[in-house]
């Protein structure tokens, strides 16, 4: 990938953390560490990969995106934000009680977003309806979805990843956020659902393993899935929980609390220094 290009994403990326920690600032609660995680998977989804438009957010022809791991908006939010599908200033709205930046992501009132998800293991089998409605009904749309380490302790995660190989969901890319922490702790410990690549494929799955923080990578991963016939794909994105704060990083404490003002403070004096060494 070239410089530049790079340069683009590696700046679109901070600012969704940017945003990340705006929102769950503003809101005195919320989930940090996984959305700081996810962010350049979705930097480059959001402004590379997928077919959308977001002045037309029910645009009948556009891929869709799963949240599954829901507890992590805060990540969409600001991502969605940053695409333009609503202003960056309703970020710091997060979980108001008029907002429409709840602590889960709700399709109804949020431009964006393509399912109401929260309970884990279900935005991932949406993801498999959507993918099935897509083949059934001859539309050419791609689904994405985005699913947690801790998620896939869920009975219901490995039914719809039974369900997508039956089917042969070949227009389905699921993102496994590996960054091997769960509120609790490791997910080792408390319900260990490894090794992902051998259950994925042993299930039918075509299996790739990347870093979650390599563009590069990114890019080849989400390539190579376009080129899988008759089989879904999984990409396991190997990711630092509470990236770019460098007290939240691979920190489970930081799973499911807001910074107070000091930290808030340190956490964007974090980021904006990753800002300033970006060429």
């Amino acid at each position: 990938m070239e410089q530049t290009r790079l340069n683009a994403l590696r700046r679109t990326a901070n600012n969704i953390r940017l945003g990340i920690i705006e929102g769950v600032y503003s809101a005195g609660c919320g989930h940090p560490g996984g959305s700081l995680s996810i962010a350049d998977i979705l930097t480059y989804l959001y402004f590379e990969e997928m077919n959308i438009d977001p002045s037309n957010p029910k645009w009948d022809a556009r891929d869709r995106f799963v949240l599954s791991k829901g507890h992590t908006a805060p990540a969409l939010y600001a991502t969605l934000a940053e695409r333009g599908y609503f202003p960056k200033e309703e970020l710091k709205t997060l979980r108001q009680i008029d907002s429409h930046l709840q602590g889960h992501p709700e399709m109804k009132n949020t431009p964006g977003v393509d399912m109401t998800t929260g309970s884990l293991g279900l935005g991932f089998s949406a993801a498999c309806g959507m993918a099935l409605s897509a083949k059934v009904y001859g539309n050419d749309y791609r689904v994405y979805t985005v699913v947690g380490d801790g998620e896939s302790e869920e009975g219901q995660f490995w039914e719809a990843s039974m369900f997508a190989a039956h089917y042969k969901l070949d227009n389905l890319v699921c993102i496994l956020d590996l960054n091997g922490l769960q509120i609790d702790g490791p997910i080792t410990e408390v319900m260990n659902p490894t090794p992902h690549d051998e259950k994925f494929a042993a299930f039918g799955w075509h299996v790739i393993t990347i870093s979650a923080h390599n563009f590069d990578e990114i890019e080849a991963a989400l390539a190579e899935a376009r080129t899988v016939k008759g089989k879904p794909t999984v990409i396991i994105a190997n990711s630092v929980k509470g990236k770019g704060v460098s007290y939240m990083e691979n920190e489970c404490a930081w799973h499911g609390q807001a910074p107070k003002e000091d930290l808030y403070k340190v956490a964007v004096a974090d980021l904006l220094a990753i800002e300033k060494e970006i060429k």
